[in-house]
């Protein structure tokens, strides 16, 4: 039946209302329910593909991280600072010298002995010469005849002179008089010479200090000959108020000996004492035959604590002027080019660093040249590192310190 015939005649026609149809003059507008939809629609959407983006994301991060090599990285560190260096040295006065006879004779006697302290002059000993006392003896008795010859030539030389006037003598003969004068006079201080260092040698006869010191050796006894000249020495005469020692400093620490630096002196009998010593002069060379220097020190020894021609061991603190810096033996590379390190710079970047290597000291090396401290240096690197490469530097490790050799 159709709805839009009435069921009775003269009853209005009635329609059911249009779907979404809206009143005249409003705006149409979307239903509670489709706006839920949407939104729960694109939430889902949202909270699904989300988590995948940023998964992806993180994937291709990691693969990304897993791409660039990951290495242990160390800083060279510097070598310990040595102690000191330590040599061995000989404790000798600062003046020491052998005393000789000058006269020949017999000793008569003798004034000090071993260890005695003297001054400048003192009396060592006394010897008797009668051979140079006769020879001092004929000597007055020649210079006296001379000297008589000498007179007698000048009063002929004046006579001859007063003749020449009067014209009864040759000019001739009168300077032959005159010449003879002259050699009668050399005559005469040939032989006060001779007196002279005759009557010096007598004075040898009194073997004295030539400074003050201390008798250190007495070799000489009453009645003994002794003879000029001869090489024994009757005493050993010692300054030790200031001792002086030799030291020979290696080639490689000769630099950083300089004059006026303190060292430390150490003796056995002395045990956990030491002296003060003064670098006062080097030899200025290297001795070729131990490629060592030669240096000397002073000690102050006016307290007598120290005994001269002791054995005593002499350290120079830092004597070493450069501590060098040591690498562990794992960072080197031995290639074509020589031995190489890789250093990881600001942008993370491999750079190759060729070395220059000093002494080897088994678990590290000591670098000489091509690393500074602040450089990150690849432990274990592969033999595949290339110049430029992109690497991920792990925490830096602890720089190994190697005692350097002494």
């Amino acid at each position: 039946m159709n709805a839009d015939i009435p069921a009775t005649p003269g009853a209005p026609v009635t329609r059911p209302p249009e779907p979404f149809s809206v009143p005249p003059g409003r705006r149409p507008r979307l239903s509670l329910y489709y706006l839920g939809t949407i939104l729960l629609a694109g939430a889902g959407v949202y909270f699904g593909m989300v988590p995948r983006l940023q998964q992806k994301a993180l994937v291709a991060a990691e693969t990304q991280e897993l791409s660039t090599p990951t290495f242990d990285t160390v800083n060279p560190g510097p070598g310990k600072v040595p102690e000191g260096l330590t040599l061995s040295a000989e404790l000798k006065p600062i003046i020491e010298t052998p005393v000789y006879a000058r006269a020949s004779g017999y000793v008569r006697a003798w004034s000090v002995d071993l260890g005695a302290v003297v001054k400048a002059g003192d009396l060592l000993a006394e010897l008797e010469t009668p051979e140079l006392d006769r020879e001092v003896a004929e000597a007055h008795a020649t210079l006296q005849q001379a000297e008589a010859a000498r007179a007698l030539a000048e009063t002929t030389a004046k006579r001859w002179a007063t003749l020449a006037e009067t014209r009864l003598v040759s000019t001739q003969e009168v300077d032959e008089k005159r010449a003879d004068l002259t050699l009668k006079t050399a005559a005469v201080n040939a032989e006060r010479a001779r007196v002279q260092r005759l009557e010096q040698l007598v004075d040898f006869s009194k073997i004295t200090a030539p400074f003050a010191g201390t008798i250190t050796a007495r070799q000489v006894d009453v009645g003994e000959l002794v003879s000029a000249g001869s090489s024994h020495e009757l005493f050993r005469l010692a300054r030790t108020d200031r001792l002086r020692a030799y030291i020979r400093v290696p080639q490689s620490q000769s630099r950083a000996v300089k004059l006026g630096q303190i060292a430390e002196i150490a003796l056995p009998e002395a045990q956990g004492r030491t002296f003060e010593a003064k670098v006062v002069r080097t030899a200025g060379a290297i001795d070729a035959a131990s490629r060592t220097l030669l240096t000397e020190l002073e000690i102050d020894n006016s307290k007598g604590e120290i005994l001269a021609g002791s054995y005593a061991r002499v350290r120079l603190a830092h004597a070493q002027e450069n501590v060098t810096l040591t690498l562990p033996a794992n960072t080197l590379l031995f290639r074509a080019e020589g031995i190489q390190a890789g250093v990881i710079d600001a942008n993370n970047k491999v750079q190759l660093r060729t070395l220059k290597l000093g002494r080897d000291f088994g678990p590290s090396v000591e670098i000489l040249d091509g690393v500074t401290v602040a450089d990150r240096v690849i432990l274990n690197p592969p033999d595949s590192l290339l110049q430029g490469a992109m690497v991920r530097p792990a925490t830096p490790a602890k720089p190994e310190v190697t005692t350097a050799a002494r």
